[in-house]
């Protein structure tokens, strides 16, 4: 006897996808705070033994890290990433095949608020990363701070990520055997100030950290451009050269990170909160920019590759724009 469920209706369907949402940001805004607290906390109780081997455990695999992380496939496997996708949703795009006997370097544009495109794409399977680019393993970079922290850094790890140093990034790149992306947001925290609706202003101009790191390692250069990833929540006006941008960026200094004052919906409304909104998301992956390895390039060399690389952003920006309904007189500022 075959045994037939019933599809879940659209509204459970909808209250799970937003569940994910709230989780994912809940993991990031506040699963930091709270084990960083349990291992303390810990200290004080009868189960002190349990943050005492951790802690041995820590200095003990304290480079992992740095030497690619320890990715778990049943956590990016997991249901919970599908569901996400679904809520935007989000979808990954290839325009050109990458040989799995190399190794890449991707620019990922733009930072967005939270950067849901990039930890989806290339930290989950929910895209279906491996279907379209099969035999590359994807790695996706993230400040070197949210690593220190005990308990989150192995949750970190199991999607791939690894710190922002280029330790991490080199460890990647220079595996023999080839077949690892290294994704890497350009932009960084910085250009999170900059992210609301309709803006295409990116944080590019004179970061050429990434380029550099290609050439020395013979890398060749990806252009990526999420389309819909500034869409997601809206921002309190802060232009440049505003009180409000000068204390954000005076904290950022401190911190390390930015402090962006967004807002979108809530979990039960849709006036006003931290979940996003259900706009959709095209991360497109552009085509390889080859790259002539060199050690020590000069600053010509670098500059001449970094103009190509924002070219080709750019041609890739101008090609698809038209599909996401982006008007024809907007165009990407490099800032």
């Amino acid at each position: 006897m075959k045994i037939e469920f019933a599809p879940r209706s659209v509204p459970l369907q909808r209250r799970l996808q937003t569940a994910s949402v709230a989780q994912w940001i809940f993991s990031f805004l506040g699963l930091a705070q709270c084990c960083t607290a349990v291992f303390i906390g810990l200290f004080f109780t009868r189960f002190w033994l349990v943050s005492a081997l951790y802690a041995a455990w820590w200095l003990i695999d304290r480079e992992k890290p740095s030497k690619g992380g320890r990715r778990f496939q049943v956590l990016q496997n997991c249901v919970v990433w599908r569901y996400m996708r679904d809520y935007f949703p989000i979808t990954l795009m290839k325009t050109a095949e990458l040989d799995p006997r190399r190794n890449y370097l991707v620019g990922f544009h733009p930072h967005g608020v939270l950067a849901a495109g990039a930890f989806l794409n290339f930290c989950t399977e929910a895209t279906g990363f491996s279907k379209l680019f099969p035999g590359i393993t994807p790695h996706l970079m993230m400040l070197s701070m949210w690593f220190r922290i005990p308990f989150f850094r192995d949750y970190l790890m199991s999607g791939g990520l690894i710190p922002s140093d280029k330790e991490s990034a080199s460890y990647v790149l220079q595996k023999p055997e080839g077949g690892n992306l290294l994704a890497i947001v350009v932009g960084g925290a910085q250009e999170v100030l900059d992210a609301r609706p309709g803006s295409f202003t990116l944080l590019l101009k004179n970061r050429k950290g990434f380029v550099r790191l290609a050439i020395q390692n013979g890398t060749p250069l990806v252009p990526a451009f999420s389309f819909g990833e500034n869409d997601l929540f809206d921002q309190v006006n802060n232009p440049r050269g505003s009180c409000l941008r000068r204390i954000q960026y005076f904290l950022q200094q401190i911190m390390g990170i930015s402090l962006p004052l967004f807002h979108a919906r809530g979990i039960f409304q849709y006036s006003f909160g931290l979940i996003p909104y259900r706009r959709p998301i095209c991360t497109v992956v552009g085509k390889p920019i080859p790259v002539q390895k060199k050690y020590k390039p000069s600053e010509e060399e670098v500059d001449q590759v970094h103009q190509k690389y924002l070219n080709e952003l750019s041609e890739l920006f101008e090609k698809h724009k038209a599909k996401h309904n982006i008007p024809e007189d907007c165009h990407l500022k490099f800032v």
